[in-house]
């Protein structure tokens, strides 16, 4: 391996050094960018995929491709002649393959390149090592939120990391901190829910899980958060449509995330595709530069996302071309550009200079932020791959965190006269429904392919529905049924269970839906079971809310699966039998109907008592954001405040004691909300501002509490990010305990 000591050496010793200060010659960044030409340093702002060196019949083909082969001659054309710096991506195929060619990736760019500037190559690994054969898979972010346990996001980027950073994949495109509102939009599944201080708790704790890795050493690893700003709120709920959020709520429902990952040190940011009140985020200048840069203070690396300079002219019409849209997107602060099938950003970034558009100091700004990244990571120092540790990738070790990840992350819906868990001396079960024996509907998108359409793609080993319910339940027999089965089949049954939800994955654009009612095969599916007279448990297994008002009644119990991932059926059927206790709390608002859609912290006119709606209208949700069932039951008592009035500068100590009064051991997260009565700006009805799981033993009593802050949990930002902390009353609520507090600023 190359050290950066032996690099600088070899340039010394070619005469490549040039003139520079003392203060230059102590920094190793400012050394090498001294020596760049203007080619040079724009190749490291250009990030291609990995098809552009592939062969011809793998770009026809990139979405069933098992083998990667490097096609040398077309990398060497781009490493000599347009000095690219970066790839991304891949498809899920073996360690064996992912090592072949990333270590023919980085020898032939270290052979053919100047100045052997490692390549950095980023990858879609959201959920686990989603593009590599064998690697371990986790639920999805919906489901990591559910917990209500930030440990499961932090092992999530550390065992991803710890499974692909030997293959070179040192850039990982995770984690997501948009925000869940828009239960339309495609990428829904990969937030983690409705919540700002939930996204930025998991996300941050998912950063220092890929960026604090020792296991993986002596490789580091880069996070991404994503997609800075506003994305996840598109006005018709398409991706990458636009989207019209008010500074003040940008500022305070969709930014935090962000803050807390920039706080923690995550070393790169993926911009929004979109636009935000007329303006694309890549050719914001106010919000990549002054808000990102100089507001909160992100020194790091800032990528596009897919083909999104060229979006500038071909879908936001607000550059005439190409050449202008790159003036526009750089302009704005823009680092480097995932183009991703050509040069042309090359071309076009090298005459706005030359023309004198953009300056170099201005294309010095991006490339030094990119040379200390991989600096940073060091690759410099090992810039190739290994393949002397593949028995870490899918370890059992690692499965069984995804696994408790995926039990956690299940939440118990509905359970009339405790029909779950299934008693033991049950005979006979009939399953139904599209996602019943499918391995698919567990996982969505980012799996083994961008959207995976098929089992073939998915290890035979893994278990679905029907075949984790036959193991788990051995005495009892497991029966699949069709519609025009099901009532015959379920004479001798003793339950139902219904297997329903998105039968396929999807990612980005291709989630993109007008109706998020359950489809009507699927409702006359439940109508066939509730007709049978046998008890019925609805088992959703799905990406995002779909709209169930028409059978929820009629179900005796309704299981939320989410996406589960790999080890997600083995935790439904664990869950079914009642060898796990549930404890997943819904992450998100499950919306009653689909016309009103609304999350937990709505403002209060949604609902007003000056001007009422009718009852039937005040229900707008299955199941609110922050709720779930347990086999246990959990008693919240005596909550105490430390004072009832308090001063800016004072703490206000909350206490209460939560007790499990049933019979089984179980796990609770504890969930404490602030109500602002009275504020200058319109207040949420509640908001979340601390949570914390503990496991309680039958009759075992524990005490919660909560410090809160005025400033740190009170306040609130105006549209220009000031904080505002107003006088007046305030109400703390855990469970169904409430305590009311007056603030004064005197």
């Amino acid at each position: 391996m190359l050290s950066r000591t032996l690099f600088f050496l070899i340039v010394l010793s070619t005469g490549l050094l040039v003139s520079c200060s003392s203060e230059q010659n102590n920094d190793p960044v400012e050394n090498l960018l001294s020596q760049m030409t203007l080619e040079e340093k724009i190749g490291q702002m250009t990030q291609l995929n990995i098809t552009t060196i592939m062969s011809d019949s793998i770009q026809e083909h990139y979405d069933s491709v098992t083998t990667f082969v490097l096609d040398t001659n077309k990398l060497i054309d781009f490493v000599k002649n347009h000095h690219v710096g970066s790839f991304l991506n891949g498809r899920g195929v073996d360690p064996e393959n992912w090592f072949e060619y990333i270590n023919g990736l980085q020898r032939t760019n270290m052979k053919h390149s100047r100045l052997k500037i490692p390549i950095i190559y980023g990858v879609d690994h959201v959920h686990g090592s989603s593009y590599l054969n064998g690697g371990t898979i986790f639920p999805h972010n919906i489901n990591l939120a559910a917990t209500f346990d930030t440990t499961f996001a932090y092992e999530t980027g550390k065992i991803t990391v710890i499974e692909t950073a030997d293959l070179g994949h040192s850039w990982l495109f995770a984690p997501v901190l948009d925000l869940g509102r828009n239960k339309f939009w495609g990428r829904y599944y990969e937030t983690f829910g409705e919540d700002p201080m939930v996204t930025a708790e998991f996300g941050t704790a998912f950063v220092n899980g890929i960026q604090n890795c020792q296991e993986a050493a002596p490789y580091k690893v880069a996070a991404c958060a994503k997609h800075f700003i506003g994305y996840s709120d598109p006005k018709s709920g398409w991706d990458r449509s636009p989207a019209e959020i008010p500074d003040q709520a940008l500022r305070e429902f969709f930014l935090p995330a962000f803050q807390k990952a920039i706080n923690a040190g995550v070393k790169t940011v993926m911009i929004n595709s979109g636009e935000i009140n007329g303006i694309p985020v890549h050719a914001n200048k106010e919000i990549l530069t002054g808000l990102l840069r100089k507001e909160l203070g992100f020194e790091g690396v800032a990528v596009t996302d897919w083909l999104d300079i060229i979006a500038l002219e071909k879908m936001h019409f607000v550059a005439e071309n190409e050449k202008e849209a790159t003036f526009l997107a750089i302009d704005a602060g823009i680092d480097m550009s995932m183009v991703p099938y050509s040069t042309s950003f090359c071309k076009y970034l090298k005459e706005l200079v030359e023309e004198g558009r953009i300056s170099e100091e201005r294309i010095d700004q991006s490339v030094r932020r990119i040379l200390k990244l991989k600096m940073d990571l060091g690759l410099f120092d090992n810039p190739y791959p290994r393949n002397d540790r593949f028995e870490r990738i899918g370890a059992e070790e690692h499965k069984k965190v995804a696994l408790n990840a995926a039990r956690e992350s299940i939440v118990l819906v509905k359970n009339e006269k405790n029909v779950l868990p299934l008693q033991k001396d049950i005979k006979k079960i009939v399953l139904a429904g599209p996602n019943a024996d499918r391995k698919v509907p567990l996982c969505g998108g980012w799996t083994y392919r961008f959207a995976p359409q098929s089992d073939i793609w998915f290890p035979k080993d893994m278990p679905t529905i029907y075949s984790a319910l036959t193991k788990e339940l051995e005495n009892t027999t497991v029966e699949l049924a069709e519609l025009s089965t099901l009532s015959n089949k379920a004479v001798d049954a003793d339950v139902v269970i219904l297997a329903l939800g998105e039968e396929t994955a999807y990612a980005e654009t291709d989630g993109s839906i007008d109706d998020l009612e359950l489809p009507e095969h699927q409702i006359a599916l439940a109508k066939e079971a509730f007709m049978t007279g046998k008890p019925v448990i609805l088992l959703l297994t799905e990406g995002r809310p779909l709209i169930i008002h028409k059978i929820a009644d009629r179900c005796d119990g309704i299981i939320f699966a989410g996406l589960p991932g790999n080890e997600g059926a083995t935790a439904i059927a664990e869950i079914i039998s009642g060898n796990i206790n549930p404890s997943g709390k819904m992450s998100f608002t499950y919306p009653w109907k689909q016309g009103h859609v609304i999350p937990y912290n709505h403002k209060r006119s949604e609902f007003s008592e000056l001007r009422p709606v009718s009852e039937d209208l005040q229900r707008y949700s299955l199941i609110d954001f922050g709720q779930g069932l347990s086999y246990t039951n959990f008693e919240y008592s005596d909550i105490t405040i430390s004072d009832t009035v308090v001063s800016v500068n004072s703490t206000v100590k909350c206490q209460v004691t939560v007790t499990n009064t049933g019979n089984r051991v179980g796990k609770e997260s504890v969930l404490w909300f602030v109500s602002d009565e009275v504020a200058s700006i319109t207040r949420p009805i509640k908001e979340l501002k601390h949570f914390e799981k503990q496991q309680l033993k039958p009759g075992e009593s524990k005490t919660f509490t909560f410090a809160v802050n005025p400033w740190k949990h009170l306040s609130f930002p105006d549209k220009h990010g000031d904080k505002r902390l107003e006088e007046g009353y305030f109400t703390i609520s855990t469970g169904e305990q409430t305590k009311r507090f007056k603030l004064e600023l005197q």
